[in-house]
């Protein structure tokens, strides 16, 4: 067709967009998997402090409230041979080292020789009036085989230590950690020096911080 000027018009061609439009899209899908990865890498990794528990009173709790200060973890039993040794020990780690950079987190276990037969109620007041303990408990628990709660479980797949009787160890760093576990025949005077060694590195780094 001729223009008023007697030139041929040309329409505008609309080959351009259709010439990118795929590849746009290819680098779109690409850009989408990409950010689908990243994201899935910068997703925090379980570790102790992310499980919740329920305490001794009965009342869900996060352990998330632990992070920044080590922990010794302990399957505790009120008939068990083991008992007055661990229980007068663990006090007194507790005394010396806590709470604002250590604790001993104690869940009471029925599991090994029916040694924690009693509620929860009375656990307490066994291991506050017996020995002053001063440190967090938590309900009664089952910490090996399929009904052990995912917070034992975590402890369990971390260091391929299964408690099999009661006053197991486990000590955990600041960030969740699993540094080491004991069994029963370890004494708490045993692991203090474990313990004595991440205590001080969290006082040395808030030093430094200053």
């Amino acid at each position: 067709m001729l223009d008023p000027e007697g030139s041929v018009e040309h329409k505008p061609s609309s080959s351009f967009p259709k010439v990118f439009l795929i590849p746009l899209a290819m680098l779109l899908a690409i850009a989408a998997l990409l950010l689908l990865a990243f994201s899935a890498t910068q997703q925090k990794e379980p570790d102790f402090y992310t499980f919740k528990v329920v305490n001794i009173r009965g009342k869900l709790v996060s352990l998330e409230k632990y992070r920044g200060s080590v922990s010794l973890v302990v399957n505790v039993a009120s008939e068990c041979g083991y008992t007055d040794s661990h229980y007068k020990a663990l006090q007194q780690l507790q005394r010396d080292l806590g709470p604002y950079h250590f604790n001993v987190l104690a869940f009471p276990c029925n599991q090994f020789g029916q040694q924690e037969p009693d509620t929860n109620k009375e656990i307490e007041s066994f291991a506050r009036k017996t020995y002053g303990a001063s440190f967090p408990m938590f309900s009664k628990i089952a910490v090996s085989g399929a009904g052990a709660i995912p917070a034992f479980k975590y402890l369990i797949e971390s260091t391929g230590e299964e408690p099999t009787w009661n006053f197991w160890k486990y000590l955990v760093d600041p960030n969740g950690k699993v540094v080491k576990a004991w069994d029963s025949t370890v004494s708490v005077e045993e692991i203090r020096p474990y313990v004595t060694e991440l205590v001080r590195k969290i006082i040395l780094k808030k030093k430094d911080e200053l």
